[in-house]
C-alpha cells in the first residue's frame, strides 16, 4: 500500500544487501570475518597492537570491490530516490561503495568507507582506491605512514548521527533492510521514529528487533526491495 503524499523517508541498510554482491558478512563463520577475529582487525587497541595485520586486511577487501558489482536491491534503491518526490535519506552500515556506484546519491556511510583513508596526523580523510602502507603519504599534510582506513571500528562513534537522528525523528517511513539489528546505535533507529510512522524490516531472517518493526517482509534483498519500491512508486 503507497502514501496520498510523500513523507520523509529514511532507508538504513547492511551485510547483506552486500552480501547478495558476493561481500561476506560480518558475523559469518561462527563470528569470524574472513577469518579474522573483530577484535584483531576491527579496534583501535587492533590498529595500536598490529596495525600491519590491520592495515593488510582492508587492503584485501578494497582490492575485492573491484570484483563485485551492485545488485539489483542497490539500483531499485536509486531508483526510489529519483522518483520519490519527498526527502529521502539512505544510512548504510556497509563500508564497500556499492550504494554510490549504483548512483546513490543521498546516501551517508555511518561506519566509514572502505575507499578513503584518515589521516591520524592532520585528521584529513581522502579518497584511497589502493593499499595504505608504511610509505604511504598523506595527500594533505605529506606525513609519511600515519594514514588508517577511514572505517569506524568498534569502540568510535559513527559518522554524523545528529544529522542521522534528525531525519529519523522528522520520518514517515523508515525501513531497515539487511540489517542484523544487533549492533548499536543503528539497532535503535526503529525506535527513534515519531508515533505513527510505517516501519518495515527486510531480511532473510528476522532481527531480534524485530517485534519493533509494524511489517516483516521475508525474503532476499534482491527480491524483496524491487517489490516494496514498485508497492511505494504505484
Amino acid at each position: 500500500m503507497g502514501f496520498d503524499s510523500k513523507p520523509s523517508i529514511v532507508i538504513l541498510t547492511g551485510a547483506g544487501i552486500s552480501a547478495e554482491s558476493g561481500l561476506p558478512t560480518f558475523r559469518d563463520n561462527g563470528g569470524l570475518w574472513e577469518q579474522h577475529r573483530m577484535e584483531d582487525v576491527a579496534t583501535p587497541e587492533a590498529f595500536q597492537r598490529n596495525p600491519a595485520l590491520v592495515q593488510r586486511f582492508y587492503n584485501e577487501r578494497r582490492r575485492k570491490l573491484k570484483d563485485v558489482s551492485p545488485n539489483a536491491a542497490h539500483h531499485a534503491l536509486v531508483q526510489l530516490e529519483n522518483h520519490w518526490s519527498g526527502p529521502l535519506l539512505l544510512v548504510t552500515q556497509n563500508v564497500d561503495d556499492l550504494h554510490a556506484r549504483a548512483g546513490s546519491r543521498s546516501l551517508l556511510p555511518m561506519h566509514g568507507e572502505l575507499l578513503k583513508a584518515r589521516c591520524l596526523e592532520c585528521g584529513a580523510v581522502s579518497v584511497w582506491v589502493k593499499d595504505i602502507l608504511p610509505e604511504s603519504r598523506c595527500p594533505r599534510c605529506g606525513q609519511l605512514g600515519q594514514l588508517r582506513p577511514h572505517i569506524v571500528w568498534f569502540g568510535e562513534m559513527p559518522l554524523e548521527m545528529d544529522r542521522i537522528f534528525t531525519a529519523l525523528e522528522g520520518c514517515g517511513l523508515f525501513i531497515a533492510i539487511g540489517t542484523s539489528g544487533t549492533v548499536y546505535p543503528a539497532a535503535g533507529f526503529v525506535n527513534a521514529v515519531p508515533a505513527g510512522a510505517r516501519t518495515i524490516e527486510i531480511n532473510l531472517e528476522f532481527a531480534i528487533a524485530g517485534s519493533r518493526f509494524d511489517e516483516q517482509r521475508q525474503g532476499t534483498a534482491t527480491e524483496r526491495v524491487p517489490e516494496l519500491v514498485a508497492e511505494l512508486l504505484k
